[in-house]
């Protein structure tokens, strides 16, 4: 069987995201802040991943994100700005928010 592609790697994380309750949007979206801005972000998210001394084994949606975050690596960026503009399709107000924190982290070192 082959691979999904983008197209289908974007549609399945859209579905997912509909899925999604507020705390899990809230994990995305410091994912997504991470990806955008990943020198000023990536340190927090690994150092709270961390935190976690026990590994139960992984949610659904911890599966979901690890796949997320696997596809997301092999998107260029056009794919990656396409997968925005589908989110924001589904969610403007979530798409929003992720813009205003993304200009938060503009003057920050």
């Amino acid at each position: 069987m082959a691979a999904p592609g983008p197209a289908q790697e974007m549609l399945c994380v859209l579905h997912w995201f509909t899925g999604w309750l507020g705390p899990q949007r809230q994990r995305f979206l410091q994912d997504l802040l991470a990806k955008a801005a990943p020198s000023k972000l990536r340190p927090l998210l690994e150092g709270l991943e961390g935190l976690s001394l026990a590994a139960p084994p992984p949610s659904l949606f911890q599966c979901q994100l690890r796949l997320w975050d696997q596809w997301f690596r092999g998107w260029s960026d056009a794919q990656r700005n396409h997968f925005l503009g589908q989110l924001e399709q589904a969610d403007p107000a979530f798409v929003a928010l992720f813009y205003r924190q993304l200009a938060a982290t503009a003057g920050q070192e």
